[in-house]
């Protein structure tokens, strides 16, 4: 139930099954009325409907509800900083890190503190700090004492017994990929209800599923399932490392080591310890499963030996491992015996060899016969081979299968057109496992002039929004009007950028433009509850960026202009957590100059960013309380939006970034490498911001479908078709939107 409250939650929505609700009364009953205070209290408000439900639900189930908000929004952790005062400026200098030291060292006067260190007189103002100034340990744990300064509230709406089934279904039946926070939600939801008849609409989705059913002893209905030998190693590669992408072993390694690798020699881990978690060992058992898998699968041996040949190395591996050659020998087994022999042979042809052979001897015929057999790949080369064939003979090509496109393809090469035939762009991409690069223009559009190039932008985009008004126009529809909310116009599609975080508000697609109501907004970041006393030094920084320079705010500037840091952990206290905050002054920052300012958080020490970790930012039309008792400044109800880090292996992350002329916060997670935030590019931030800008909004591809399908947009309601941010909320749904 709890579960279920919590993905209710990111819908924006309280899950409250009919068999919940028992009372009747007519009125508003005191544990219904101090649920809705204690709401108000953390930032949401209800709707009439859910009002209603909850007024007939059990003070037992109110208290879960209201138990499941607190935690959701950390009212239970420690939010104390390091130092009380931080707002104002500290006189802090080298000089009194190096006294302290030799006070220590040679056990000197002065006050000694509880982490032993002795903090000589005249040096560090002790009065300001919950904590030891100089190794950064905090001594308290620090409660929020201010609730509800904002009154903009979150209105929370009904979710009854059939919605979590109904997500679900949008969930399985998505045609984009999920990002974690849809993955968590599509876990929670498969283990609580039936799996539905449906067709799953992505490969990572499969892979979730097929990890459910084999859980509940269905490994029959998971066999089914499987349609290449890629689905296969797909999920084996998830069972062992967590991700849903097929992320090179070699990639993974690097990271780690990477990331592992710091500042201090006496953190860094060596090679072989990190490449221990990535060996294979599978028991007999687990072996006959898969080697059922490949055996009964309708392939046939040529076509599954070239689907595994992009990852022959990984799959020499998992065939070792999972004793697949030695199970190949038994009878019934010749399908698999066939395939093994074929695969260590190499006895069969690959697609992509033929394709490239003909392509670097510029056979455009022959190249252009075999990309039509693979609409997919095709679409994802086409740029590129306009570039390389010219763009006549490719984009007659391409109009001959562009009815077989994904349209999640077809959108993003319209999305991306402008963006990709100029030569002055620097790109951002990201490679599978890797963190955010920019990469020049590509060479070849140095062979063609600004006209030739706006004409391939033209054919590209002419190509793709026929295709999908063609699709829309062959929807039958009732409807004569469309309302479409103006808020839609600012979220974009969740196409190519999905997060691999998690969010437990409201769930907010990368590229999202947040509105500032207040001249000052504080970033905090929360870490270490529930884990025993260590060194687990995590920093929150801001990047500021000048039309020419680039000034930050972290621990080792706590005070820049416009920016405020309430100071350096470095040792978080036993069980109970810590934080840091920075404070943003708006218009300080304009009076300044500056253009952009980028969130950051990094892992000082060894390894990645700590599970648990959160980072977010609060906004309030009034300025944020911060207790001068403890310094503590959080307040939920002034949350505008936050992340949890669950997993991966991020070193540092960009999790917003501040547009100071047009007061806007862009929603993105951009990780980088490196333990500070001085090694953050500030070029792949400007990259990464013009691709999302370059996407198409929900509120663009709903006027496309009006103008498909002849419906008057309206800007009031009542309207035959009713868009709002409530139904955009649940992303997966939109993308019913994309019609193959």
């Amino acid at each position: 139930m709890n579960t279920l409250l919590r993905v209710g939650l990111r819908q924006q929505s309280v899950y409250i099954p009919e068999n919940a609700m028992h009372a009747n009364d007519t009125y508003l009953t005191p544990t219904t009325s101090l649920l809705i205070a204690n709401l108000a209290k953390l930032g949401f408000g209800v709707s009439e409907s859910l009002l209603q439900a909850l007024n007939k639900t059990t003070p037992a189930y109110q208290a879960n509800i209201l138990e499941n908000f607190r935690d959701v929004m950390g009212v239970n952790k420690s939010w104390l900083p390091l130092i009380k005062n931080w707002m104002t400026p500290s006189e802090v200098r080298v000089s009194d890190y190096i006294m302290t030291w030799f006070n220590t060292v040679f056990q000197g006067k002065g006050t000694q503190l509880a982490c032993g260190h002795i903090i000589p007189v005249n040096t560090f103002p002790l009065e300001r700090y919950n904590g030891c100034p100089f190794c950064g340990t905090p001594f308290e744990s620090g409660v929020i004492e201010n609730y509800g300064q904002n009154k903009q509230l979150r209105v929370l709406d009904l979710w009854t017994s059939a919605s979590p089934a109904a997500y679900l279904r949008d969930l399985l039946s998505s045609k984009t990929a999920l990002d974690d926070t849809q993955m968590d939600s599509l876990k929670t939801l498969l283990a609580q209800l039936p799996l539905p008849e449906v067709k799953i609409g992505m490969k990572e989705t499969l892979v979730t599923v097929v990890d459910v059913l084999i859980e509940r002893n269905e490994g029959a209905k998971a066999t089914a399932l499987f349609t290449t030998p890629t689905d296969i190693l797909r999920y084996l590669w998830f069972k062992h490392t967590g991700f849903h992408q097929l992320i090179a072993p070699k990639t993974i390694l690097q990271r780690k080591k990477k990331n592992n690798t710091t500042m201090y020699v006496a953190y860094t881990t060596a090679p072989a310890f990190i490449a221990q978690s990535l060996k294979l060992k599978y028991s007999r058992r687990d072996g006959i499963m898969v080697a059922g898998w490949l055996n009964n699968m309708a392939m046939d041996a040529e076509t599954m030996c070239e689907n595994m040949h992009p990852k022959r190395g990984m799959w020499v591996r998992f065939i070792r491992a999972l004793r697949l050659a030695e199970f190949s020998q038994r009878a019934g087994f010749e399908h698999l015996h066939t395939v093994i022999d074929k695969f260590y042979r190499e006895d069969y042809t690959v697609w992509q060899g033929s394709l490239n052979h003909y392509r670097l001897r510029y056979d455009v015929n022959s190249t252009m016969d075999l990309l039509q057999q693979r609409p997919g790949l095709f679409a994802r080369s086409l740029f590129a081979n306009m570039l390389w064939f010219g763009p006549d003979p490719v984009a007659a090509a391409f109009s001959n299968i562009v009815d077989k496109v994904p349209a999640r393809l077809l959108f993003t090469l319209q999305m991306y057109a402008d963006y990709y035939f100029d030569r002055t762009a620097t790109r951002a991409v990201k490679p599978l496992g890797g963190v955010s690069k920019k990469i020049p223009a590509n060479r070849l559009l140095a062979m063609y002039d600004d006209q030739q190039l706006e004409d391939m932008r033209n054919a590209v985009t002419s190509l793709c929004l026929q295709a999908m008004t063609k699709r829309f126009e062959a929807q039958a529809t009732t409807a004569k009007s469309m309302y479409i909310a103006p808020e839609l116009f600012k979220i974009p599609l969740s196409i190519g950028d999905r997060g691999e975080q998690i969010q437990d508000l409201p769930a907010a697609l990368m590229g999202t433009r947040y509105k500032i109501s207040g001249d000052k907004i504080i970033l905090f970041m929360q870490w270490g509850k529930g884990l025993r006393a260590q060194h687990l030094d995590m920093d929150l920084s801001c990047s500021i960026a000048y039309d020419t320079t680039v000034d930050i705010c972290s621990f080792s500037r706590l005070h820049a202009p416009g920016c405020k840091h309430s100071g350096d952990i470095r040792w978080i206290p036993n069980k109970t957590g810590t934080a840091e905050y920075i404070e943003i002054d708006v218009p300080e920052l304009e009076r300044v100059n500056a253009r952009y300012v980028s969130f950051t958080c990094n892992a000082f020490v060894k390894g990645e960013l700590t599970p648990n970790l959160e980072v977010g930012w609060m906004d309030n039309k009034h300025p944020i309380k911060v207790s001068e008792k403890t310094g503590v400044a959080y307040d939920p109800s002034c949350v505008q939006h936050m992340v949890r880090i669950t997993r991966g292996l991020t070193k540092g992350l960009v999790f917003g970034v501040l547009d100071v002329k047009a007061r806007e916060i862009i929603w993105l997670e951009m990780p980088f490498d490196g333990q500070i935030v001085q090694n953050l590019n500030l070029a792949n931030v400007k990259a990464i911001l013009r691709k999302l800008d370059s996407k198409l909004s929900i509120g663009q591809l709903l006027q496309i479908k009006a103008a498909a399908q002849q419906l008057t947009i309206t800007d009031q309601l009542p309207a035959d078709e009713v868009y709002t941010p409530q139904w955009a909320m649940n992303t997966a749904a939109v993308t019913q939107l994309f019609i193959d």
